[in-house]
């Protein structure tokens, strides 16, 4: 069976898997050519040199968090469809966002959220600066929640833990809230419950001047 030519496309893609899988550092042309079967000259005909193949794999980052689109029968629905496809999107590619991060281009990759996000606080039927404040306030929370997702996830084991510290001694008054917190958190679960509060809160009709 003949095999496929190699593309731009395939070499990017392949590159890409590395650098989420190990980190920038794993990407050389020499680990990529292999995992591709074929010659480093291909790599270089196809991408360039190594700088030209890591910014065309933060230009591909960028353009995959193009992709995200609002889903849901309400604004706050959409708002919320927009955030989980966030959050998805900076855990699955921590590596790649630290890329686009250190080249500058942040903001510019999170553009397409915010618009997605402008388009629902507005139908909504918030406008200017009470808007702008939704948008960053969202795009804020889901950005904190995933960093401390991560310096969670990264964090030695800790001695003694939640299951150790909270029983029914730590809440003589609680017993179910000591039950809750002895046990692992959720995370899916709190980003969900955390968002939802803060768009309501966020498109909660503006209380009447004194």
């Amino acid at each position: 069976m003949a095999k496929s030519p190699l593309t731009r496309e395939a070499v990017l893609a392949a590159a890409a898997a590395l650098v989420r899988q190990h980190g920038p550092d794993a990407l050389t042309m020499r680990r990529l050519a292999a995992e591709l079967g074929t010659a480093v000259t291909s790599i270089y005909w196809h991408v360039g040199n190594r700088e030209q193949l890591l910014d065309a794999l933060v230009e591909r980052t960028v353009r995959d968090m193009e992709a995200i689109r609002p889903a849901g029968r309400s604004p706050a629905e959409r708002i919320l469809s927009v955030a989980r496809a966030l959050r998805r999107d900076l855990r699955e590619r921590p590596h790649l966002i630290a890329m686009v991060h250190e080249r500058g281009l942040t903001d510019r990759m999170f553009l397409p959220a915010q618009q997605a996000l402008v388009q629902e606080v507005h139908a909504a039927g918030l406008r200017g600066t009470r808007a702008a404040d939704a948008v960053r306030a969202i795009q804020f929370q889901v950005i904190g929640f995933v960093l401390v997702e991560r310096q969670r996830e990264r964090s030695p084991a800790q001695s003694p833990a939640e299951s150790e510290l909270w029983d029914a001694a730590a809440a003589p008054h609680d017993a179910p809230l000591a039950r809750a917190l002895s046990r692992p958190a959720d995370p899916e679960r709190l980003f969900l419950l955390s968002v939802r509060a803060l768009v309501h809160s966020l498109l909660a009709p503006a209380a009447p001047p004194r």
